[in-house]
């Protein structure tokens, strides 16, 4: 009779215990949240042990190449404000060549006046979180010999220098020519408190 209720079944008692190791990592992961610095201090560690196996081992130059990439594409993610500046200027100068909507009378306005706090495309959670799941995933896949492709990894290392170089640049010109910072400089104010 017990073999017929719907609870001891395989596919439940996995369900169950995928559900529960799901509840765990969660809960670990909320422990982590306010240890920012220790947060990036062990993702710093598995890219540093990361770089010595890649180098000791003298192989997987493509799983390096591919994290990089992902790297760099995330820590862009993590510069760029969330509501780029340069799409609403292009939707703003599409309105007006298409005639807008004459019903509605348009204001001028400031846009340099007004107070707009950074918001990130990818917030720092985000970004640390990405970044060590794909740390993780790269040293994972330095144990197949599967990913040990051959090549020549000089040319790699000069590709993907002068892809970083050119996506920083256009990127700091991103930021002059919209004027934002997406790092806090400068004293925080404090709301409240004695000092």
């Amino acid at each position: 009779m017990s073999s017929d209720e719907p609870g001891t079944t395989p596919f439940h008692s996995a369900q169950a215990s995928f559900s529960k190791f799901q509840r765990q990592y969660q809960q670990t992961l909320d422990r982590w949240t306010p240890h920012v610095l220790q947060r990036w201090l062990a993702t710093f560690g598995l890219l540093a042990l990361f770089m010595l196996r890649i180098v000791l081992s003298q192989g997987w130059y493509i799983v390096c190449y591919g994290l990089a990439i992902y790297l760099l594409n995330l820590l862009l993610a993590f510069l760029q404000p969330k509501f780029d500046p340069s799409l609403e200027d292009d939707l703003l100068a599409d309105e007006i060549e298409e005639g807008g909507d004459q019903s509605v009378p348009v204001l001028p306005s400031q846009r340099d006046d007004e107070f707009r706090p950074f918001v990130r495309r990818l917030p720092e959670w985000q970004f640390w979180l990405s970044a060590t799941r794909a740390t993780l995933v790269s040293l994972f896949c330095t144990v197949s010999e599967v990913f040990d492709v051959p090549v020549y990894w000089p040319i790699l290392v000069v590709y993907f220098c002068v892809l970083f170089a050119l996506t920083m640049r256009r990127q700091i010109q991103h930021m002059i020519k919209y004027k934002y910072i997406p790092f806090d400089i400068g004293r925080k104010a404090r709301y409240g408190g004695s000092k």
